[in-house]
């Protein structure tokens, strides 16, 4: 199938007892069993559930993987993936991530004996220089959060893989999608989304989600996930699996508007530089281009009067954007990452990074492109 199918049919099958074309809801904590042991392959929805199931096989479609799994939130799902590892472990990370993948880094797992790096991904000597007798886990964002930022799937696999191969790379592509990028295809191990965002769609539930292609690898992320509890619920499920059948033509519509924006962004003499990876003076453009089908929905800008109080007269005054956590639905969101997003990074290593009172955050939504444009004019000049 081509990726448009995969979104409606990959892994899908119509309901065996009634023939519904759409899985329902199975809200069912637990099943009946013939004899001790024997049922029809679910026992207890922590384990499985045939909602939760139809949602994991479409994760694993769209992603070209064998294995889908949904968790309750997307730091749960990275969560799993730590759990892999063991006390004294070491895992290099980009130095531009997601706040909360930063907090649970530094703030939970580094006290339970697991190490951190962080270096800047724009070169892969720096992640290979970076590696020791102790690295088992490599965490690429890209694009990253939230400055945009392109890390090199298939150069940094490549050669992360000769210096051991027996190091996990995994990519968190919650921004691109795998209507953009596939990692799998690239060579990592695991694919991370929060699924909260874009495959969700809509704003309306909280999800996160693993995929992968090797069978020892799933086998000992399901038996995590099971053994720690952090499931998908079959209503989140339903939800989700309803969000991910329209990914492709929102995302059409997310590509269109973001590149719409930030052309007018980077025309606007209020604006003082424009993060976006689509622009062919980014610093990354070619690797976007060459790892990328477009360039998604997310722009991020700073303005030119650098005061956290000319952010805020702007972020106050937006009207169709909605000042708000979160990205990737179907309207358009505006953040503020030093207050909200990234706000559990200390500020030095935000400055280091270029993270600035100034630095505006946008998820382009699939509004009329005119009215996005005017409610950006006029909150410039509020």
């Amino acid at each position: 199938m081509k990726f448009n199918t995969k979104t409606i049919h990959g892994g899908q099958k119509h309901e065996e007892a009634t023939g519904s074309v759409m899985t329902p809801v199975f809200q069912t904590s637990t099943y009946a069993q013939s004899s001790p042991g024997i049922h029809k392959g679910y026992a207890y929805s922590r384990a499985a559930n045939p909602t939760r199931t139809a949602l994991e096989n479409a994760f694993a479609a769209i992603e070209n993987g064998t294995h889908g799994f949904a968790f309750s939130s997307g730091l749960s799902a990275i969560d799993c993936i730590l759990r892999l590892l063991n006390p004294g472990d070491e895992v290099i990370a980009g130095d531009d991530i997601y706040g909360g993948s930063y907090r649970m880094f530094t703030r939970l797992f580094q006290k339970y004996g697991l190490k951190f790096q962080y270096v800047d991904m724009d070169e892969v000597t720096n992640v290979t220089n970076a590696i020791s007798s102790k690295t088992k886990l490599i965490w690429i964002e890209t694009p990253t959060n939230p400055l945009m930022k392109i890390a090199d799937i298939a150069a940094i696999t490549k050669a992360v893989k000769a210096v051991n191969s027996e190091i996990i790379l995994a990519v968190d592509n919650t921004f691109a999608t795998p209507y953009l990028q596939r990692p799998l295809d690239l060579g990592v191990d695991i694919v991370m989304h929060s699924a909260t965002k874009y495959l969700g769609g809509h704003s309306d539930v909280v999800m996160g989600a693993l995929m992968v292609k090797e069978e020892k690898l799933a086998e000992e992320l399901h038996f995590i996930q099971f053994a720690a509890g952090a499931i998908a619920g079959p209503m989140d499920s339903f939800l989700a699996l309803r969000g991910i059948k329209t990914l492709h033509v929102r995302m059409q519509r997310h590509c269109e508007n973001g590149k719409a924006v930030a052309e007018f962004l980077a025309e606007h003499d209020k604006v003082g530089k424009v993060y976006y990876p689509g622009f062919e003076n980014h610093p990354n453009h070619n690797i976007a281009k060459k790892q990328m089908e477009d360039y998604g929905g997310m722009v991020s800008f700073r303005l030119k009067d650098e005061s956290k109080q000319a952010a805020f007269t702007f972020l106050e005054n937006t009207k169709v954007f909605t000042l708000a956590e979160s990205l990737g639905g179907v309207e358009s969101l505006v953040n503020h990452p030093v207050t909200m997003t990234h706000a559990s990074i200390p500020e030095a290593e935000r400055l280091k990074i270029g993270i600035t009172d100034s630095l505006i955050r946008l998820s382009v939504g699939i509004e009329d492109i005119d009215d996005l444009l005017a409610d950006l004019e006029q909150a410039l000049n509020a």
